[in-house]
């Protein structure tokens, strides 16, 4: 320990000459935001990665302390990647894995390739790189990036891969995973036929909205015209000249107790009444989801849900893996 220790003394000391040696006009002042084993993190490092990100946020707000809040988290979580960054290096270095530059240009060329196909035109790689540097970063930057990634994948091979196991049930969490997602990003259009209860309403007057609300779930189901009975008796007034909609809408943006409605009820069918708060009121709700698309079974997409199990593991997997490898180094962050 105490060799480590004046070990990192001596790459403290030598951050300091590099400050010291800036040229007078310079405005950055050096210091060391994290000490990873014998090896310190320069701030000028982590600026240099974070040039792009900030450049990013500084499109998207002209507002200096939403601008200084994301950028301090945004310092936060690329410090926590750079120090993963190092130990993989480590780990890389003592079993002699290493990236070519033959490696990282084919890397490059893939890039492009995908560029090509999600565009639908021809993208080559001075393209890539183009955007690259109106993103604000260099070429070098760039590749150093690719590289950072094949090294993670040919660990993450070695190392993690190994550790991971798939089975039917994991693939079976992936499709209602994926399930899930999909309803969530879905558009639905819903009829919503909404019972105001009055403020500081009587045991029977709340009794007697929710009698309204199931004696018109049942006329509904019974063939009456789900849009007169909203019109005839509805409280949004929002809606009523709609049949009840608001218009095609994400599931994840509708409230929970209506997104649970709309996951037990068939389209084009009623809900049961359902008591909702809403702002300051209380409502009894009936819910008429209309028709949305199939989601395939899980036999259709098995081989896509196997992949995704596997991808699932492999990253919970490799986070184990890298709190392992923090457990055995020395790493004092000083953001």
């Amino acid at each position: 320990m105490g060799r480590r220790r004046r070990l990192v003394q001596l790459a403290l000391g030598a951050a300091v000459l590099l400050c010291c040696a800036a040229p007078a006009r310079a405005t950055i002042v050096e210091r060391v935001v994290a000490v990873i084993g014998d090896r310190p993190v320069l701030w000028t490092e982590l600026l240099r990665r974070a040039l792009s990100g900030r450049i990013q946020i500084r499109m998207q707000t002209r507002d200096p302390n939403v601008i200084g809040l994301q950028e301090q988290e945004m310092f936060r979580e690329l410090l926590d990647r750079m120090i993963d960054d190092r130990l993989e290096e480590q780990s890389a270095d003592r079993a002699h894995i290493t990236v070519g530059r033959e490696e990282i240009d084919r890397g490059l060329a893939n890039i492009a390739a995908q560029a090509q196909a999600q565009q639908g035109r021809p993208v080559t790689v001075d393209d890539v790189l183009g955007e690259v540097r109106r993103r604000g970063l260099t070429e070098q930057d760039f590749r150093d990036e690719i590289r950072r990634q094949i090294l993670e994948g040919k660990l993450i091979e070695l190392r993690v891969r190994p550790r991971v196991r798939v089975t039917d049930q994991d693939a079976h969490a992936a499709y209602q995973h994926w399930v899930q997602e999909v309803r969530e990003q879905q558009s639905l259009d819903v009829r919503v036929l909404a019972l105001r209860i009055p403020a500081m309403a009587t045991r029977e007057q709340i009794d007697a909205r929710m009698a309204l609300a199931q004696d018109l779930a049942r006329r509904a189901r019974s063939g009456e015209d789900f849009c007169e009975l909203v019109s005839r008796y509805s409280d949004d007034a929002s809606t009523k000249g709609a049949c009840g909609s608001r218009g095609p809408q994400p599931l994840a943006t509708l409230l929970p107790g209506i997104q649970a409605a709309v996951a037990a009820t068939k389209p084009g069918t009623v809900s049961e009444p359902i008591p909702l708060t809403v702002g300051q009121e209380e409502v009894i709700v009936l819910v008429m989801p209309l028709g949305q698309t199939q989601t395939p079974s899980f036999d259709e997409v098995k081989s896509d849900m196997n992949q995704r199990a596997l991808l699932e593991g492999l990253d919970r997997a490799r986070k184990q893996w890298l709190k392992d490898l923090r457990r055995n180094v020395y790493i004092d962050v000083r953001l």
